[in-house]
């Protein structure tokens, strides 16, 4: 019998006979048959043609995850524990995520997904745990149990780990960052504990950057482009097209947008975000973001104490340091887009054939909405000075007038 993650975890068996047997399907010949598939498409001229090619590996993959489902849907016990049914939604998202991929589904031409035994299970078990029914970002990064050294992905080739393994590293430190600012609301912008707390969360931001740089340097433009993005795509469970995920789907980076007062749940466009991208998050990941909508940003704090305080020694440190971090994490932002995004889809897409473009993001809208959705975030937390949207620019400018004895 395949070995059992949640029998690793939890020093006791949690799970059932079928979710190992599939757990362990995703990990292996799963792998290897997409592996296989994304050799041959690399290999054509049109490397973004899928229809019609390698279709003894595509019968493979169906007949066998199928088989799985069903095993799955027949053993009946799939949603409890927690871990357990949100790693076996995970691999069940795996699987539609790659039937996509490599076009045995496209939203564009169903009204409802032609494998309704997997959407059924998908949406029962994504029903109880209160998250979206695919695989999300989590299932390749903070919660992707690694056996024997090796986590779960679509492929073996070398430029999906790499991205997956950046991604994570980045991720981890970002939750960092957040978990250090957090404990600042309670204690005041002025207390000695603070510049403590935004020295790690500064730090934190600086190694995500880090991460961001390496995975520039690494990453091959043409593996990820044509062997990694596509099974990133939207694609339908049951009726309703559920968007890909996203690497941004975690507490983290929203609670440092929130927390800084970069950004704000009153903003239309990032409340928009917010409300989106919930479902896409694990159950506490979400209840992070909900309460950190509630706690007094930080900049408001700073602002608060320019006129009154702007000469002691606290103020002089703690709001140096709260700058530091505003630009740290403005970085960050500024990379994703300025190297990652450009580099890794706008570019490489303008020499794609033009019947592939219209499902280039995993988010669905055209890649020109996207860009533009991706630009309005990116100047939020860079805070730039617009005119055509609200960002913290005056108030950035404030607090280092009030650091330079200005005010």
């Amino acid at each position: 019998m395949p070995t059992n993650v949640s029998t690793i975890r939890k020093g006791r068996r949690v799970s059932t006979i079928a979710s190992d047997e599939f757990d362990h399907w995703t990990r292996t010949d799963f792998r290897q048959i997409n592996t296989d598939l994304e050799e041959i498409y690399f290999a054509q001229e049109d490397r973004a043609a899928v229809i019609g090619v390698g279709e003894d590996l595509k019968s493979k993959l169906v007949s066998v995850g199928e088989a799985h489902v069903e095993a799955l849907l027949a053993e009946g016990d799939t949603h409890q524990p927690f871990d357990t049914a949100f790693n076996t939604l995970g691999n069940l998202g795996l699987f539609m995520a790659a039937l996509r991929r490599h076009e045995l589904t496209n939203p564009d031409k169903e009204t409802e997904s032609p494998f309704k035994r997997c959407s059924a299970l998908c949406l029962r078990i994504a029903s109880s745990l209160g998250v979206a029914p695919r695989f999300v970002s989590p299932h390749l990064s903070a919660n992707n149990y690694a056996v024997n050294g090796v986590q779960k992905a679509f492929t073996n080739l070398p430029d999906e780990t790499i991205f997956h393994d950046y991604n994570l590293y980045s991720i981890l430190y970002y939750k960092r960052a957040a978990e250090a600012l957090v404990h600042i609301p309670e204690l005041g912008v002025s207390a000695s504990a603070t510049a403590l707390m935004l020295k790690e969360a500064k730090y934190a931001l600086e190694q995500v950057a880090l991460y961001n740089k390496t995975l520039f340097d690494k990453l091959d433009v043409d593996r990820f482009f044509y062997s990694v993005r596509p099974y990133f795509k939207s694609h339908r469970v049951g009726k309703i097209n559920f968007r890909g995920a996203n690497a941004g789907d975690f507490a983290g980076i929203n609670q440092i947008d929130l927390l800084l007062g970069l950004c704000s749940g009153d903003d239309l466009f990032y409340g928009n975000i917010l409300a989106e991208k919930m479902q896409y998050m694990r159950p506490e990941d979400q209840r992070d973001v909900q309460r950190t909508l509630r706690i007094q940003p930080l900049m408001e704090g700073f602002v608060e104490s320019a006129d009154k305080y702007a000469d002691t020694a606290w103020f002089q440190e703690n709001c140096k340091l709260f700058l530091e971090v505003c630009t740290a994490h403005g970085r960050t932002a500024a990379q994703h887009q300025n190297m990652l995004v450009e580099k890794y889809i706008k570019r490489p897409a303008v020499n794609m054939e033009s019947q592939h473009l219209k499902q280039i993001t995993a988010s669905g809208p055209p890649l020109d909405e996207l860009m533009n959705t991706l630009t309005h975030l990116r100047d939020l937390r860079i805070a730039a000075p617009r005119d055509d949207i609200d960002t913290a620019h005056a108030k950035i400018e404030t607090l280092k007038a009030a650091l330079a004895g200005k005010t």
